[in-house]
């Protein structure tokens, strides 16, 4: 009983078992059928997707190839036309062409006959002139040279009366305008102008409480006097004049620098070399400290700023200069303010004539000790600091020497020279006044033609008289010019001087 339940239990698990097995294979083999069924239907749906698409690019691609095709047919339409209207413009300029060569050679042929009918004409014409020449020297009995010289006479003559006519008017319009413009000028300058009056300075006096001072000035056996000139490289002389003696030096700054020392001995009253040299020291320091003072005011008073220490301390020491009695900083400070009103009026600039002409004599300070011109020294000196050429080309040429002239040399000549010239500025000997005053008369006379000649305005002016048959208008400009360049060369005077040619006719008869 026991067996027959475990076989049947057995049996019933094996066939149950086999049933199981047959239902998981029928139902695997049913997914199986469904997942092959879902991609045959997924595979159709791409296939039908990838035709589609297909066509599409196939489709856009004859549509692009179509375009393609219709822009490269316009496009060979295009450069077609235009090979042939190219090609009709070469063919109508090569008839044009043709045309104007044709015209040229008929040019050509018309030209090589009136050429031959002018060489005909030319050859009767010469043929004519000939005859009526051969027949002028017959009549007027002067060969053709001989008539052809004195046509040449007759119109050199001509000439010479028009080129004088027209310079003449020349001359008086340029001077008209010139006059205007320069008048207008240096009106306006000169009336901005001091006028203070100056004196000549040549020596230095020092005052004294008594004679007695000079007796301890001199010391034992010289010995005072010999330190003090040894100490500042002046005279020191001690003549009769009462209560003062008078110091004498080429160098005026040194001078002052003995004035001031002698002025402290005399009021310390401690007269003997050891003082002496160390009063001497401190007054050298003083001059050399109003120096620099009196560059830096002047410089201020002008309005020329950034000047280096070097040119200020030669600015300053123009301070001790004087020529023909008038101050060399004062004339400094009056060029440098009308070279600024004389650069105005001109358009050029302000500034840059308000320097040169503050420094164009700065060669004055030290042209005793160098060679050259003050306005060669000035130029060369200032060229060390200054790098505006404007400036050095003033300073240079501020007195016409260089061979050339820029607008900045006219500018501070004539600021310089108005500065000079100006009533009470300038103080001369009446010896060397004489001497000029003949000097003029004496160039005037040594020239050929010359009547008479008189130096008027104080010098400023000279006018001569001339012989009319010995000299024509012409002559008498060519004289002006000469009579001037000479007293240029020859004269040292301040300002300028005026030149006038007198030619006068003088037709007279006596009625009987």
């Amino acid at each position: 009983m026991g067996l027959d339940v475990v076989l049947a239990i057995f049996f019933s698990f094996v066939i149950g078992s086999i049933f199981g097995a047959m239902a998981a294979f029928l139902l695997r083999r049913t997914l199986i059928n469904r997942q092959i069924r879902i991609a045959e239907r997924k595979a159709t749906r791409m296939i039908s997707d990838a035709t589609i698409e297909a066509k599409n690019v196939v489709n856009e691609a004859k549509r692009e190839a179509d375009k393609t095709k219709y822009e490269l047919e316009a496009e060979y339409k295009e450069r077609r036309s235009e090979l042939q209207r190219q090609e009709q413009r070469v063919t109508q300029k090569g008839e044009s062409f043709d045309r104007k060569t044709e015209g040229l050679e008929q040019r050509d042929r018309n030209l090589a006959a009136k050429e031959k009918e002018s060489e005909a004409i030319r050859i009767n014409l010469t043929e004519l002139r000939d005859r009526q020449l051969q027949q002028l020297e017959l009549i007027s009995g002067l060969s053709s040279s001989e008539a052809k010289q004195q046509l040449m006479e007759n119109m050199e003559t001509e000439l010479q009366s028009e080129t004088s006519r027209r310079l003449r008017e020349w001359e008086v319009e340029l001077k008209e305008e010139a006059n205007a413009k320069s008048q207008e000028i240096l009106s306006q300058a000169l009336q901005r102008c001091a006028s203070d009056v100056v004196s000549e300075t040549v020596v230095s006096v020092v005052p004294l409480p008594s004679d007695d001072m000079k007796g301890r000035l001199i010391g034992r056996e010289g010995r005072n006097i010999r330190a003090l000139e040894q100490a500042t490289g002046v005279d020191l002389i001690i003549d009769d004049t009462p209560e003062a003696v008078t110091l004498s030096g080429f160098d005026p700054v040194r001078r002052e620098i003995a004035r001031q020392a002698l002025t402290k001995l005399v009021l310390d009253g401690r007269i003997h070399p050891a003082r002496i040299e160390e009063v001497v020291a401190k007054a050298k320091e003083e001059v050399e400290a109003t120096i620099i003072n009196a560059g830096e005011q002047a410089a201020y008073q002008c309005g020329v700023h950034g000047l280096r220490p070097e040119l200020i301390k030669l600015l300053g020491r123009l301070k001790y200069r004087t020529s023909y009695g008038q101050n060399i900083l004062q004339h400094s400070i009056e060029t440098s303010q009308m070279a600024g009103m004389i650069a105005g009026e001109l358009g050029a600039n302000i500034s840059l004539g308000k320097k040169a002409g503050l420094l164009h004599d700065i060669g004055k300070a030290v042209d005793h000790e160098v060679e050259g011109t003050h306005a060669a020294i000035g130029a060369d000196l200032v060229k060390q600091w200054e790098k505006s050429p404007e400036v050095i080309q003033g300073i240079a040429e501020h007195h016409l020497e260089t061979g050339t002239t820029s607008v900045w040399g006219y500018i501070m000549s004539a600021a310089d020279a108005i500065s000079a010239a100006r009533p009470g500025a300038r103080r001369e000997s009446l010896e060397n006044y004489l001497k000029r005053l003949r000097g003029l008369e004496d160039i005037a006379n040594s020239f050929k033609g010359v009547d008479k000649s008189y130096a008027i305005q104080a010098g400023r002016e000279i006018r001569i008289l001339v012989k009319p048959e010995e000299i024509d208008d012409l002559g008498a400009m060519r004289l002006v010019r000469d009579i001037v360049k000479k007293i240029e060369e020859g004269l040292e005077y301040p300002g300028k001087i005026k030149v006038t040619v007198i030619r006068e006719t003088r037709a007279v008869d006596f009625a009987k």
